[in-house]
């Protein structure tokens, strides 16, 4: 089989017409991981896909119907597919293999979950149910009648229907962590792509282009899914201290698995700090590199009362800050260690003024006040789109397309990425620096705007990071390459490669432009009580910087009613 693959959106041609899809499209995944991870599979799995492809079709496609499926017991009705027949027969190579269990123990939540409320009255009779309780009644109830799982010939004597136990499903799932990289993505990504629901960027890939190199690699992933799993759920302070233990004791040497292990870190150490355990906090800020770990670290010692130990470390951050995020805040916190040490405050540095708008509008039913503004100053000569952080974004996304979708190794290891998946790290621009150079080296002629159009044209409705298409109609790319500077339009896109995952967020509300002068302006739009955002502050500051115009609109409602829809919607 080559080295090279080719994202082509299927694994065939029309594959939703062959009633066995789903099942072709298994086949290919299991093509994929041979071709690309058979160094780190295991015995198990090797053995488990050569079985497979070695079972008859029937039987293939109720497995892969089955992990499919959500849990892991199945009544056989609820197996009936057309294009596979009596399930009782497709199970029979199943069972001999020992894939599945035609007498699965069951637990008492599984159990109310496979049988229906008449069935189960007659399974629990002996404790006289009503049939007027609520199952999730009836559940809650018995749990201290029956804590351990039973056979349902057990639960049920006279329950004749054939129920079956999926053995082999721990499996499947190293086999979908190895083809997508992560444990969110589901199989239904390959209807999706059938369907056209999602459509994505053909990448080219190599034998470099993938996410698992050892076998390590995919106990790591796993413990750290599951420790994530395990944050999501309401922890006590001792529940999350073990989580922790679990997580700092997660080693690896493979950059992206440290960069997931630092993240699962900085959550837990969020949710350290709601639990005001400030040691524990600490610990673990102190093992992550995760974006904003150190400024947290700032905080929680400021909130320990380490006041020494917290200027320390701000004196370090400041010498060497992470992101304009970072210095923004640690100019707000310097001040109150000062005063905390008896030390002299320094003065804050005072932001560029910016261009105040007021106005006073009646409050209009339906609509949200940047519509309202949109609205209200919207007119023939001067156009206002709502575009928030649209904008900016879906221009750079086309510009520097084939810099963001360049088959690094490591970049792309499937064919669903709607965006590289190291695009949060550190190191994302470095790598990419020369080709995103050669982008942005096309706004020192008009060549940018042949290549933002050609893009928009042969990209449209793709998955992209960056690219709006909801928002990004012709008529608005047009506007706005008409009438924004190619020297603000580098001063963007250089402030976004700084740090993606900050600077992507909290640009202006509206832009207005005004075709015939071939000017534009942004407008932050700020309702009654609203204030400007972190991150909206440094937009603006750093647009004030740069000359490029820019007004914060303060609403105010006038005392009138508010007006119906229709009354502020401009006539026809």
């Amino acid at each position: 089989m080559n080295n090279k693959y080719v994202n082509n959106n299927a694994a065939n041609s029309n594959p939703l017409e062959n009633p066995f899809y789903y099942l072709i499209n298994f086949q290919h995944v299991l093509e994929w991981i041979t071709a690309r991870y058979a160094d780190v599979l295991d015995s198990n799995e090797r053995q488990f896909i050569n079985d497979f492809l070695g079972l008859p079709q029937a039987a293939q496609g109720l497995l892969v119907r089955m992990v499919m499926r959500k849990g892991t017991l199945f009544r056989a009705s609820k197996l009936s597919y057309e294009e596979i027949g009596d399930p009782t027969s497709a199970v029979q190579p199943l069972l001999e293999k020992g894939w599945v269990d035609p007498q699965p123990y069951i637990s008492l939540d599984e159990l109310f979950v496979l049988l229906r409320k008449a069935e189960l009255m007659s399974c629990l009779r002996a404790h006289g149910l009503k049939n007027s309780e609520k199952k999730v009644d009836v559940l809650e109830k018995l749990r201290g009648f029956y804590p351990d799982p039973q056979s349902m010939k057990q639960w049920h004597s006279a329950f004749d229907e054939p129920v079956y136990g999926l053995k082999v499903m721990d499996v499947c799932e190293r086999l979908r962590l190895l083809y997508f990289g992560n444990l969110y993505q589901e199989w239904s990504e390959f209807v999706l792509a059938d369907l056209g629901v999602y459509r994505y960027e053909k990448v080219e890939f190599t034998v470099d282009s993938r996410c698992i190199n050892e076998r390590a690699d995919i106990d790591t992933c796993l413990q750290l899914h599951r420790c994530r799993l395990a944050l999501e759920q309401a922890m006590t302070g001792e529940e999350l201290a073990q989580l922790a233990q679990l997580g700092l004791a997660v080693d690896t040497r493979s950059l992206w698995l440290k960069m997931r292990r630092s993240k699962l870190l900085y959550q837990i150490g969020q949710q350290a700090e709601r639990l005001q355990d400030w040691p524990l906090a600490l610990a673990v800020y102190e093992q992550s590199e995760y974006p904003g770990a150190r400024l947290r670290r700032i905080r929680v010692l400021e909130r320990s009362a380490d006041y020494p130990a917290a200027m320390a470390l701000l004196e370090c951050a400041q010498w060497v800050p992470e992101n304009a995020a970072e210095t923004q805040s640690l100019l707000r916190i310097l001040p109150r260690l000062q005063r905390k040490l008896g030390l002299p405050a320094e003065r804050r540095r005072s932001a560029k003024p910016l261009t105040r708008l007021d106005l006073t509008v009646n409050q209009a039913m339906d609509l949200s006040v940047e519509q309202m503004i949109q609205l209200h100053l919207a007119d023939d000569a001067a156009p206002v789109y709502y575009v928030e952080n649209a904008l900016v974004n879906s221009l750079f996304g086309l510009l520097c397309w084939s810099a963001i979708f360049a088959p690094l190794p490591g970049a792309f290891f499937h064919p669903f990425h709607s965006a590289p998946s190291d695009l949060h790290s550190p190191d994302f621009y470095q790598r990419r620096a020369a080709l995103f150079d050669d982008c942005l080296h096309q706004l020192d002629s008009q060549a940018y705007l042949l290549t933002i159009r050609q893009h928009f044209k042969a990209k449209h409705g793709l998955q992209s990071p960056f690219v709006f298409w909801g928002t990004l109609t012709e008529e608005l790319l047009e506007q706005a390459l008409h009438c924004l500077p190619a020297e603000h339009l580098r001063h963007w896109f250089r402030r976004l490669l700084l740090d993606i995952k900050a600077n992507r967020t909290g640009m202006p509300d509206l832009i207005q432009f005004y075709p015939a002068e071939q000017r534009y302006r942004m407008i932050e739009v700020k309702g009654p009580g609203d204030r400007l955002q972190d991150n909206q502050l440094r937009w603006l500051d750093f647009c004030a910087e740069h000359g490029m115009p820019v007004v914060v609109c303060y609403v105010q409602w006038s005392s009138e009613s508010p007006a119906e829809l229709s009354a502020i919607l401009p006539a026809a």
